[in-house]
């Protein structure tokens, strides 16, 4: 399996947050990860990463545990990570927020196509482009979530985690988020989406996960989610 999690528990001091977590991505896959505020949605990513530690169960990518570890190790495994507050730096163009994301001395070959530089990075978001030698302070709000997703790109990760990407986003850049995710991913990049908006990340993902008091509730295809009323009154509405 290329991707996962098994039974997962993980804490905020002492509050218990994950409760025996299981998620599994296929290579290739586009996963959404759903669920009302305060579930534990961001915790999951998080654990992943290492920011997070889990107190119980195992993560693995590519065969290789990767519970417990630093988060330097993780992302340099093929692992790239889209924090919801963005975190680029305001003080930096664009063009040097994009050099922070090369990863030096990953554990895995570059991809066989080149993998993401500059330039591939200019061609599929050609915005930031224009504003290159802009500061990261100077760009709106979609142009800061654009360059957040092209600056892990530029690590060329295998499997990118996307936390809440359209949190404060007007409706017609969320479409252009939802394009780019899809682009990403048809490019061979897996991807697991933390998302509320249905709307948004059902039409662009195989399969989906509903989370509810730090438990995995539901999982099945996009579609059957889509179409199933109870489980998304019972678990989606607020």
């Amino acid at each position: 399996m290329f991707f996962t999690i098994e039974d997962v528990h993980s804490y905020y001091g002492k509050s218990h947050i994950l409760h025996g977590v299981n998620i599994e991505i296929n290579e290739g896959e586009m996963v959404a990860l759903l669920g009302r505020n305060g579930v534990g949605k961001s915790t999951t990513i998080k654990t992943i990463v290492g920011l997070v530690p889990p107190a119980q169960g195992s993560i693995t990518f590519r065969g290789k545990e990767i519970a417990g570890k630093n988060t330097h190790t993780i992302i340099k495994s093929g692992i790239g990570y889209v924090p919801e507050e963005r975190a680029i730096f305001n003080s930096l163009t664009v063009r040097q927020n994009l050099l922070m994301g090369v990863k030096h001395g990953r554990d895995i070959p570059k991809p066989a196509d080149g993998g993401w530089t500059l330039e591939r990075v200019y061609e599929t978001f050609p915005s930031l482009k224009e504003r290159e030698n802009n500061k990261g302070a100077q760009l709106s709000g979609g142009e800061q979530q654009m360059l957040t997703m092209a600056r892990t790109l530029m690590g060329n990760p295998e499997l990118i985690l996307v936390d809440e990407p359209t949190e404060g986003l007007a409706p017609l850049i969320r479409k252009t988020v939802a394009k780019t995710l899809k682009q990403i991913n048809e490019s061979g990049v897996s991807v697991l989406v933390v998302e509320q908006n249905l709307k948004f990340v059902l039409p662009i993902c195989q399969r989906a996960y509903i989370m509810a008091k730090g438990e995995i509730v539901y999982s099945g295809s996009s579609q059957e989610v889509l179409e199933n009323r109870e489980i998304q009154q019972q678990y989606l509405e607020v």
